[in-house]
């Protein structure tokens, strides 16, 4: 038992280092690569010639090096299949390019993936068999998201809840937050910063404020079926037509004039609003799906990216709106707007509501905890990530484990 225990420690340290290492260098070409766009004006005029690039590089260039999503990384994970090395550049490079361009997609993915192929490539370099490879891949899930929102417990437990609702793998827990825990621990070496402060003026509890908490979560699961029901139909699309670099092309000149007659706020990480949104500054009703609209184009267009720091954006600012309707503080119900919509959209309550602690403070820890939980219930068998698996049932009228061994959007 000592022996397996250090090698696993061995290993989940090695990994967290080299990850750290990978997510700071990614954060500070995606921070470079920001500040050279958006000193120029009109920057998402490129985004179609982007789109359809990095659509071309993606399918066209080392195709078996598919691993550039959160989603295909668990694909690989559940298959036992190793991950192309290729795919770590991809995974670094391909978001650079959509984000700074102004896709709207997220920078947890590309950590996440990187991740996931480091701890792929130190499984060759030992030799460990197939089940070894899928603990340290899943662990490399685990550290990049650790690293690339300062979120070492929440990062590595969402490594290991998005796999398998219901089925947690308990066998990797050491290893993932040894994992998380060092990768983020060298980011924050390396430089990286926190985004977020512990909120000072969280409600003290009574019965009105836990209805208001009780209502903003089943609210949250409504908005997260909102994306994935977006995501599905736009994803359904792109897999009927057959000229893909039309698609691309077509999904830039979209973002364009929809910047043009909306905002650009929509376009790109948009860290900036959910700051604000968290700080406690309203937004019209309009914000989220004005959010989910261009996730879902620039996703299903070509560009590459993650999901989650859209999720931040939207329930964060339909937090925000939904506070003025309940004459809540808006920074609290923006903070667990944010949460709420990972844990329903990503089917991940436990990780959301940590991460709630992390980003937040304790002191919103039992109320992200109830708004988290309703939220991910709302949402039912749906994910945004359709190779999830399910292993519960949430209710009598979904299929059991044994119906349906994967997760099934509809």
């Amino acid at each position: 038992m000592f022996a397996l225990t250090f090698k696993w420690f061995f290993f989940a340290t090695l990994l967290g280092v080299v990850v750290g290492i990978a997510t700071t260098l990614f954060l500070k070409a995606l921070d470079f690569a920001l500040s050279w766009s958006r000193a120029r004006d009109h920057y998402y005029f490129s985004l179609p010639v982007i789109l359809l690039l990095t659509a071309v590089i993606s399918r066209r260039l080392f195709p078996k090096a598919d691993v550039e999503s959160t989603d295909k990384a668990i694909e690989y994970i559940h298959q036992l299949k190793p991950i192309h090395p290729v795919s770590i550049l991809k995974s670094f490079f391909l978001p650079i390019l959509t984000i700074s361009a102004g896709g709207s997609a997220g920078k947890e993915a590309p950590a996440a993936d990187m991740g996931a192929g480091i701890g792929s490539i130190i499984s060759a370099v030992f030799r460990l068999d197939a089940e070894d490879r899928r603990k340290l891949t899943i662990c490399g899930v685990s550290a990049g998201f650790a690293s690339v929102f300062g979120t070492p417990l929440a990062g590595a437990l969402f490594g290991l809840e998005v796999l398998s609702v219901g089925n947690l793998l308990y066998d990797a827990l050491l290893p993932a937050f040894v994992a998380g825990i060092t990768a983020n621990h060298v980011a924050v070496k390396l430089g990286a910063k926190a985004v977020f402060n512990p909120l000072k003026n969280i409600p003290v509890f009574n019965e009105i404020f836990f209805i208001k908490v009780a209502l903003a979560g089943i609210f949250f699961g409504l908005c997260s079926l909102m994306l994935i029901a977006v995501m599905k139909i736009l994803r359904k699309v792109r897999e009927r037509f057959k000229h893909e670099e039309l698609i691309s092309l077509a999904a830039g000149i979209f973002l364009i004039v929809f910047s043009l007659l909306c905002s650009t706020r929509y376009l790109g990480l948009g860290m900036g609003t959910i700051v604000d949104a968290v700080n406690g500054k309203p937004f019209p009703w309009y914000t989220f799906p004005a959010k989910i609209v261009t996730t879902a184009i620039t996703l299903n267009g070509g560009g590459c990216g993650g999901i989650v720091t859209p999720i931040f954006f939207i329930g964060a600012t339909s937090g925000s709106w939904l506070a003025g309707i309940l004459s809540a503080d808006r920074s609290t119900f923006a903070a667990l707007g944010l949460v709420s919509l990972l844990a329903g959209a990503a089917q991940t309550p436990l990780s959301a509501s940590i991460m709630a602690m992390e980003l937040f403070g304790a002191p919103i820890a039992p109320y992200a905890a109830i708004a988290s939980i309703l939220s991910f219930l709302v949402t039912g068998q749906r994910s945004i990530y359709p190779s999830q698996i399910i292993e519960i049932k949430k209710s009598k009228k979904n299929k059991s484990p044994a119906q349906s061994a994967k997760l099934v959007e509809s």
